[in-house]
């Protein structure tokens, strides 16, 4: 099996939107709660909602793969399964290190969908030397000293972050000098990368805020509805606005 190294995914190549790469995942996901459910055939419109887009979206983001599908039968749930794996680089093998193994990072060693999902978990690094050598989630805990060596022999391309603010710079400068180009940031932080490192952050006390504004403002327009206001215009399911291309709300 290919390494991480060794292949890319063809995405950027092919001319592939980065807003339809992020909506592949939600795809891939229906497509095989579907295909363990042994259902051969789905419409458009039957993925579309359960991906949470809408089925003009879905058509438009299927055409860049070349895959249209078939009128009245609708698209091959298998092999749809396999061409978005295989455009989003899951048919091999990407070893992956994590960084900071303190409860989040203990957490994520133990997430069980790495694996099935074409991700293995090559090392868990810690900086404090009382972790190392100690088991967690059948990985011993290695010391970052030996952090650069761990990427050169597992030939790892994608690193996670799961350090406190504080130390999350230095961890990521120390991963791109040894040959990381992808990296999972969740630390509180914004990391500084050079040109060719993709960083993606998860930060999930921005998920809430945002979940509270919108709480917010649904009180507000249930206020509004109530004195006899006409209540504005909400968000789609898949975060698009009434036109159903500029979202009803940009975080900053």
């Amino acid at each position: 099996m290919a390494t991480g190294r060794t292949h890319r995914p063809a995405t950027r190549g092919r001319g592939i939107p980065e807003a339809t790469v992020a909506r592949l995942p939600l795809y891939l996901r229906a497509l095989t709660a579907l295909s363990e459910r042994s259902v051969p055939t789905v419409s458009s419109e039957e993925l579309a909602a359960a991906a949470g887009v809408n089925s003009a979206k879905l058509r438009k983001d299927f055409s860049y793969l070349g895959s249209y599908g078939t009128r009245g039968v609708g698209y091959d749930v298998e092999y749809l399964v396999y061409q978005i794996s295989r455009e989003l680089g899951l048919t091999q093998d990407w070893p992956v290190v994590i960084v900071g193994i303190g409860n989040l990072g203990a957490a994520l060693a133990n997430y069980g969908g790495f694996a099935s999902r074409g991700f293995r978990v090559a090392a868990l690094i810690d900086a404090d030397p009382a972790m190392a050598g100690k088991p967690v989630a059948g990985i011993p805990v290695r010391h970052t000293d030996e952090l650069e060596k761990i990427i050169e022999d597992n030939g790892v391309s994608i690193g996670v972050i799961a350090t406190p603010a504080g130390a999350a710079q230095q961890v990521c400068d120390r991963l791109v000098a040894a040959g990381v180009t992808s990296i999972l940031n969740f630390a509180p932080t914004v990391l500084t990368v050079p040109d060719g490192v993709d960083v993606r952050k998860v930060d999930l006390s921005i998920e809430l805020q945002i979940l509270a504004f919108h709480e917010q403002r649904k009180a507000g327009e249930e206020t509004a509805a109530g004195d006899g206001a006409v209540p504005a215009k909400r968000a789609s399911a898949d975060g698009q606005g009434p036109d159903g291309d500029v979202p009803a709300v940009m975080p900053a």
